[in-house]
């Protein structure tokens, strides 16, 4: 399990993390996929550790601050994806393949540029908010729960591309296991967070289902891009939650 964590940390984030002398079996990326929410735990105690550390500064530095650390640690990779989905989304006209191909074009169009700003801005006024109390839960769920959406996804959905960054994640991750670590993470959710975080899961289910429909309706499943923007929507979702119930 730890050679399937190190994957994890090498795929979803920056931090350094040595490279193993043989290359990764295909078994051994679809095992790492238990460890995505994991990898999110991690990205989530150090923003939780920063909040710690800062905590008296002013809530709108600190929330830049949280969110530069976070996008960081992660190589922006989600963001990426995003972009990605975006630009061919839109360009794409409703056709299949013309998604897909402007979905690997590595120019960003403006569509892109107009997402990730909107998912940042959302970000960050929602971190604003969150960051004048005590955030700490919070930032320690959200990664995990924006992996876990991934980890749902790439359970539940078919993986379109035969020789995708993805594909070996998607054909032998082991379903079962997924579904019953995703029910771990909603059952700690509620424990952590009792009613907030149940509104929380249930406004998560249903960016699931609409995301899940679209991606099915367009493309006939998944693909590395998409999830990143699921990853990134899902997060941008667990932030604004709670800020709007905050009394």
């Amino acid at each position: 399990m730890i050679r399937a964590l190190a994957l994890a940390l090498q795929l979803l984030t920056r931090l350094p993390v040595s490279a193993a002398s043989q290359p990764p079996r295909p078994e051994e990326l679809g095992l790492s996929v238990l460890c995505f929410p994991l990898v999110g735990l991690l990205i989530g105690a150090l923003l939780a550790g920063l909040h710690t550390a800062l905590w008296v500064i002013d809530p709108g530095v600190l929330a830049a601050l949280v969110l530069s650390v976070w996008v960081l640690l992660t190589g922006g990779l989600h963001l990426d994806g995003l972009a990605d989905t975006a630009d061919a989304w839109i360009g794409g006209q409703g056709d299949r393949d013309r998604t897909l191909t402007i979905m690997k074009d590595p120019r960003s169009g403006p569509l892109a540029i107009i997402a990730i700003v909107l998912v940042l801005l959302n970000k960050f006024a929602a971190l604003q908010m969150l960051l004048a109390g005590d955030a700490r839960v919070i930032l320690l769920l959200t990664p995990v729960l924006g992996r876990t959406f991934i980890v749902l996804l790439l359970a539940t959905t078919p993986y379109v591309r035969t020789d995708g960054l993805g594909t070996p994640y998607a054909r032998y991750l082991p379903r079962l296991s997924c579904g019953l670590l995703s029910l771990l993470v909603a059952a700690a959710t509620v424990a952590l967070l009792e009613w907030h975080g149940a509104v929380m899961l249930a406004a998560l289910a249903a960016l699931f289902i609409v995301l899940r429909h679209w991606l099915m309706t367009r493309l006939g499943g998944l693909t590395g891009d998409t999830l990143g923007a699921a990853c990134e929507l899902a997060e941008t979702m667990a932030l604004l939650v709670p800020a709007l119930l905050i009394d």
